[in-house]
């Protein structure tokens, strides 16, 4: 689904991603780990259009993107999430969903009609909404949700374009420990229906749900294999200083 090859980016004398190959197969769950200022989110925006690499290719669905703006890989079928939830407080749950679709189906909102009166818009939103549990709450203002209904939201938001693979940067961050063991269920659930590339500093998170591991340590990718080989791996015990999360 997704094949990145050589991928270099660089900010002044920094080299934030260093000569990266990574791939993400068909309805597979690889998760990307490392060390604060490892290039994690950095990737994430290459592989999302919103910054471009100064060097390599990204492939997806047998297409060479490298050259896509951030609209055109939407549309292609690549969804993302942000480490800082992006949801309009003022607008309820179903609202911010239906935000989300109208890209997808082409509505430009130029005449006057109340846009909930368009099922093109409500049906995926409500679709969305059920797949993360949030259909009860869909006529709730998201400045009135918890922070864990956010990044619900936030991911009924990715979901609701339909896409082929989710990018999903620390979807657990600020979570309490009731609500990372909700969103775990959730993201398990997801398995095999979507390919998702997942950044995640949740240990219990990534070895519940990833079927594959890449290490990343200043931008460089110091192993890549399944969750077991990646929690025995010396070279992965010595980047992260003996860091007993990943024991």
């Amino acid at each position: 689904m997704l094949e990145v090859r050589g991928l270099v980016k660089r900010f002044g004398g920094l080299l934030a991603t260093d000569s990266l190959d990574l791939s993400v197969g068909h309805g597979e769950v690889h998760a990307l780990i490392g060390p604060n200022g490892a290039g994690k989110t950095t990737l994430i925006s290459q592989l999302a259009g919103e910054l471009k690499p100064d060097a390599g290719t990204v492939w997806f669905d047998g297409h060479d993107i490298t050259a896509f703006a951030v609209h055109e890989r939407a549309l292609a079928g690549m969804a993302r999430s942000y480490q800082i939830t992006q949801v309009v407080a003022e607008f309820t749950a179903l609202e911010n969903v239906m935000l989300a679709v109208q890209p997808h189906a082409g509505h430009s909102f130029r005449f006057w009609r109340p846009a909930r009166t368009f099922a093109s818009l409500t049906g995926p939103a409500h679709d969305a909404l059920e797949q993360v549990g949030l259909a009860p709450r869909s006529e709730i203002l998201a400045g009135e949700m918890a922070h864990g209904e956010h990044r619900q939201l936030e991911l009924a938001m990715a979901l609701a374009g339909r896409p082929k693979l989710l990018l999903l940067d620390e979807p657990l961050a600020g979570m309490s420990q009731r609500e990372c063991e909700e969103m775990i269920v959730l993201l398990a659930g997801l398995k095999r229906r979507y390919s998702m590339l997942l950044v995640e500093h949740d240990m219990d998170a990534v070895f519940a749900l990833a079927d594959r591991i890449t290490v990343l340590v200043y931008g460089r990718a110091i192993a890549c294999g399944a969750p077991e080989a990646i929690r025995a791996s010396d070279e992965v015990r010595a980047a992260y200083l003996g860091d007993t999360e990943i024991a």
